[in-house]
C-alpha cells in the first residue's frame, strides 16, 4: 500500500507535524509507504510568522508542482491523503478533476471552510463558500479533529466521517517535580504568534488575579506584554516545548466563542495534561471534550470565572497534583498517537480496499 500525502506545511507547521508527519513511522511499521509533499515550505512559513508575505513566485511554483504531481503520478498510489485542501483558493471543480480516478481522504483540524463562507467579501462567499463542502462530498473519508468539524462534513454530504483528535506522542511527555518558579507558581500558555491574541483577551483577568495571588505567566512561541502581569516570553522549539511546559504549574487555553474557534482541537490542553498539569480552558468547542470539570481542570465562561479557577489552583498545590495526575491518565488513555495510530491505519486500509 502506497499513499500520496499532500500536507500544507513541513515539519515546522504544527498542523502538518501533528496530523500527518507524526504518524509516518507508524505507517511505515504497518507496511504503508508514504510520500509526503508539503505545499508551503518551512522557510515560507517562518516568513509568515515574521509578518512577511509569501513569495508570490515561490507560491506559484508550489501550486504548479502540486498540479503536475497529480497529473502525472497519482495512479502510482492506493489513495491520496490531503491535509485540508490540495489547492487553496482554486475552484472546487478543478481540484476534484485533478483528484478524479483515485480515492482521497481529507483531514481537518481547523474550521478552514470559514475562510471561504465567512469571508468579508460577498463575491468570495458566493464563489468559494461551498468549496470545501464539495470536496468533502467527493471524499472517500473525511477525518476531523472534533465534532464541530465532523458535523460540517456530514452536512456537506461526506459519505464517511471519523473523529480523530489532534494528539501527542506520550513517550515525549513527562511530569516534572522541578518547577520553574523561584517564589511564584507558573501559569503556561503555548502556541503561535497568530493565536497569542487569545491570551490578550483575558488580560484584565490575569492582571486582577496577579494582584490577589502573584504568579508568573510563561508564554511559549510568541511575545506578549500585559500590564500588571509578570510575563516570561520564550521561543518555541520542538526540543524544548515539553520541558518548558512540564516545569510549569497550570496550563491555560483561552478562546472566544466564535465559529472559527469552535473548530479548534484543544491540542495545547492535551500537552499540559500529558505533563501532569491541571488545565483551565474556555468552555468552547473541543475544550468541552477534553477538560473533565472537577477532575483534570476547569472550564470557564467569564472573566470572573478565569480569576476564580486560576486562583483556586494557584492556592491549592494538592489540588494541582490531583488534577494533573488525572490529566496525565486521560492523555495516556485518550489523546496520544499510541491510541489513534492503529485506528487511523485501519481506516486507511479500508479506504484502499474499497477502491
Amino acid at each position: 500500500m502506497r499513499i500520496l500525502m499532500l500536507t500544507k506545511y513541513g515539519q515546522q507547521g504544527a498542523s502538518s507535524r501533528l496530523r500527518t508527519i507524526q504518524y509516518l513511522s507508524w505507517f511505515e511499521q504497518a507496511g504503508i509507504q508514504c510520500d509526503v509533499f508539503p505545499l508551503i515550505s518551512d522557510e515560507a512559513l517562518k516568513a509568515k510568522y515574521n509578518k512577511q508575505s509569501y513569495n508570490s513566485s515561490e507560491l506559484r511554483q508550489a501550486y504548479w508542482n502540486r498540479i503536475r504531481l497529480l497529473l502525472s503520478n497519482k495512479n502510482q498510489y492506493s489513495l491520496i491523503w490531503i491535509e485540508k485542501e490540495a489547492l487553496p483558493w482554486t475552484p472546487a471543480w478543478f481540484e476534484k478533476l485533478l483528484l478524479s480516478g483515485i480515492p482521497y481522504v481529507l483531514d481537518y483540524d481547523d474550521a478552514l471552510f470559514h475562510n471561504y463562507d465567512m469571508h468579508r467579501l460577498p463575491i468570495v462567499r458566493k464563489i468559494f463558500g461551498k468549496r470545501l463542502d464539495k470536496l468533502m462530498a467527493g471524499a472517500s473519508l473525511v477525518v476531523c479533529g472534533n465534532y464541530y468539524l465532523a458535523d460540517r462534513a456530514k452536512h456537506a454530504g461526506a459519505r464517511w466521517v471519523e473523529i480523530i483528535p489532534t494528539v501527542i506522542d506520550i513517550t515525549r511527555y513527562h511530569a516534572s517535580e522541578q518547577k520553574a518558579r523561584e517564589d511564584k507558581p507558573t501559569v503556561v500558555w503555548i502556541g503561535s504568534p497568530s493565536t497569542a491574541k487569545y491570551v490578550k483577551e483575558i488580560a484584565r483577568s490575569l492582571a486582577d488575579l496577579n494582584r490577589q495571588v502573584p504568579f508568573k505567566l510563561r508564554i511559549i512561541g510568541a511575545n506578549l506584554s500585559i500590564d500588571g502581569v509578570d510575563i516570561e516570553n520564550l521561543p518555541w522549539t520542538e526540543d524544548t516545548e515539553v520541558p518548558l511546559v512540564a516545569e510549569s504549574d497550570i496550563g491555560i487555553m483561552p478562546l472566544p466563542d466564535t465559529p472559527w474557534t469552535n473548530g479548534k482541537c484543544g491540542y495545547k490542553l492535551i500537552q499540559y495534561m500529558a505533563c501532569g498539569l491541571p488545565v483551565v480552558g474556555s468552555d468552547v468547542g473541543a475544550n468541552k471534550n477534553i477538560v473533565d470539570e472537577g477532575a483534570n481542570g476547569f472550564l470557564v465562561n467569564s472573566d470572573e470565572q478565569w480569576v476564580e479557577a486560576l486562583k483556586t489552583l494557584l492556592q491549592g498545590s494538592e489540588l494541582r497534583k490531583q488534577y494533573g495526575h488525572q490529566g496525565r491518565i486521560d492523555a495516556e488513555e485518550r489523546f496520544c498517537v499510541q491510541k489513534t495510530a492503529p485506528h487511523l491505519i485501519e481506516l486507511l486500509r479500508k479506504v484502499a480496499t474499497a477502491a
